[in-house]
């Protein structure tokens, strides 16, 4: 064991302590992955980061990434805190442009926008569920098949099921049972778009709550994702679903091509995701990051 660089950063939030925490070990050179593995259920945070030397040339830095349960080929909230972590410690990018990632799912490009980072969504793999098992998901989410009105199958890495509900308080309100989704072995992202009374009444709601700060920006997507395969009932801000959703819902019509999305309300957090597709229909999906804690962990 040795002394090792460690940052605690939170993710898609100019605010500490109001997004989704990430743990991350700026040299796991020398850590096997059971190491990792156990280092990360330790964190008990829905993703903790090991960052290495690169294997492609091409890539600034090399990233692994564990939830309490297993390690992931992707996940957006650790890519934008392991690029900020490695970028406060002293990373030098070899393009002024932009930092490469390198990632299990391969190079993932991340842009600076002012103090903000985001990163290319990665291709995206989509389909329709199966009647079956989209009807077990509706069932372990107290979901009538009227409250849906559309459902895929989204592949960038993680592996989500998108459901695109009614409005939001059907979003805001639901219970899942976790067992049964953990038995399912599905990831769940459920999202709707506010209409505009609550979308002022919730930013009303948000300005008298940050009294004396800046308050979020009102959101045109609410969000909630559920994970319990993977161990994490309910993830605070998931950057790789809504880089997904964000493929589906610009490309189908339902969303236009930029907006800002909010998740986590209901676990007392108010993430912000700020998507954009480009020119080239590449989907950039950006966040704030702050550092919480700096030190060092013994690893």
């Amino acid at each position: 064991m040795k002394h090792r660089s460690f940052q605690q950063v939170d993710v898609f939030t100019a605010v500490p302590y109001r997004g989704n925490p990430l743990a991350v070990v700026l040299d796991g050179t020398d850590l096997d992955e059971a190491q990792m593995q156990r280092f990360a259920q330790w964190t008990n945070l829905s993703e903790t980061t090991f960052l290495l030397p690169p294997t492609d040339p091409g890539a600034d830095y090399r990233v692994r990434i564990f939830t309490p349960g297993s390690e992931l080929p992707f996940a957006g909230h650790p890519t934008l805190g392991s690029c900020h972590a490695w970028l406060r410690a002293g990373g030098k990018p070899k393009s002024a442009k932009q930092v490469v990632q390198q990632s299990a799912v391969g190079l993932v490009p991340i842009r600076r926008e002012g103090e903000r980072l985001a990163f290319a969504a990665p291709p995206l793999r989509r389909s329709a569920p199966s009647p079956s098992v989209l009807a077990r998901v509706a069932g372990a989410l107290g979901l009538k098949p009227s409250q849906i009105r559309s459902a895929q199958m989204l592949d960038n890495g993680p592996v989500w099921m998108g459901l695109l509900l009614e409005n939001v308080d059907t979003v805001l309100a639901l219970e899942p049972d976790h067992r049964a989704l953990k038995e399912l072995g599905q990831k769940v992202g459920v999202v709707a778009v506010p209409d505009t009374p609550a979308l002022i009444g919730r930013s009303n709601r948000e300005a008298r709550a940050f009294a004396g700060r800046a308050a979020p920006l009102p959101v045109a997507l609410e969000v909630r994702a559920f994970a319990a395969p993977i161990g994490v009932e309910e993830d605070p801000v998931t950057g790789s679903f809504n880089a997904s959703a964000a493929q589906w819902l610009i490309a189908d019509g339902h969303m236009p091509e930029q907006y800002i999305a909010g998740q986590g309300q209901c676990l007392g957090r108010d993430g912000r995701v700020h998507i954009a597709r480009d020119a080239e229909g590449v989907v950039w999906v950006g966040g704030d990051v702050v550092t919480c804690i700096d030190g060092q962990v013994e690893l």
